[in-house]
């Protein structure tokens, strides 16, 4: 039982100064930009856009025959869009975050552990913003259901899932530099993979099975039925969605505890 509580211990011990860094995070990162906190709106919708174009008018997906008109299947999309979006820039900052504070290595104010969930969720603005979006649209659309007081739980699931990768992917950056531009095409890669604009059931049979080793895709269906469709994927879907989110939270942490142990060879 430990080995699931010791990561929410040490966050909970420290959440006054993690929430402070993490608001300070947040300010520094607009701080000198001509459009400030209107980028954090500007580029979901922007991408989104981009999405809708090319899935609409170049692919020419047949909304049809998912019962949706093209505004729907917009929603759908954004449904997927922001929590690919969440994860892609906290792990863009996450990574290389231990590297760029190995000075608090023997620190006992603000352990070393707790960088990653700082970059974790410092970069949760953009899906915050994005998430207000959708659901304003949603409303209007009339689609919300009762299903959307799930959102808080899957999101949390999600971060922890964020939260343990990044303990991980941060602790061998530390040895492996080359880990950060792996990462810039990984994030590339599962873009395309995800179901972020199609849903399982316009994949074909034969490639199905491929679906299962990308983690996102429970997220992004789990986030596309409680939000958009009104209805909970299948319950091995859910139950893969949450032990991701737990098995990688505390998993991560021990690996990140047990390899910080030899990070001062490397200062």
């Amino acid at each position: 039982m430990n080995f699931i509580l010791n990561p929410f211990r040490l966050i909970w011990k420290h959440r006054v100064l993690l929430i402070q860094t993490v608001w300070n995070d947040i300010r520094q990162r607009y701080v000198g930009m001509a459009l400030g906190w209107i980028w954090s709106v500007l580029y979901p919708l922007l991408l989104l856009g981009v999405y809708a174009l090319i899935y609409i008018f170049v692919f020419r997906v047949r909304v049809a025959q998912l019962n949706l008109n093209s505004a729907e299947y917009v929603a759908l999309i954004f449904c997927g869009l922001i929590p690919f979006l969440g994860f892609s820039e906290a792990l863009g900052i996450g990574v290389g975050s231990v590297v760029g504070n190995m000075n608090l290595i023997k620190n006992t104010l603000f352990p070393i552990e707790l960088i990653p969930v700082k970059a974790v969720l410092s970069a949760q603005v953009t899906q915050t913003v994005g998430t207000f979006l959708l659901l304003i649209t949603l409303i209007a659309m009339n689609k919300l259901t009762f299903f959307v007081l799930l959102l808080p739980i899957v999101w949390f699931c999600q971060i922890l899932f964020m939260v343990g990768l990044i303990w991980i992917l941060s602790g061998l950056n530390i040895f492996f530099r080359d880990l950060q531009n792996i990462v810039a095409v990984w994030i590339l890669i599962l873009m395309m993979l995800s179901p972020i604009a199609y849903t399982i059931d316009m994949v074909p049979a034969s490639l199905r099975p491929f679906m299962v080793v990308n983690p996102l895709y429970y997220f992004i269906v789990t986030y596309q039925g409680v939000l958009m469709l009104g209805h909970l994927p299948p319950w091995t879907v859910v139950l893969t969605m949450f032990l991701l989110g737990i098995l990688f939270f505390s998993a991560g942490f021990w690996f990140f505890t047990r390899l910080k142990l030899v990070f001062v060879d490397y200062v």
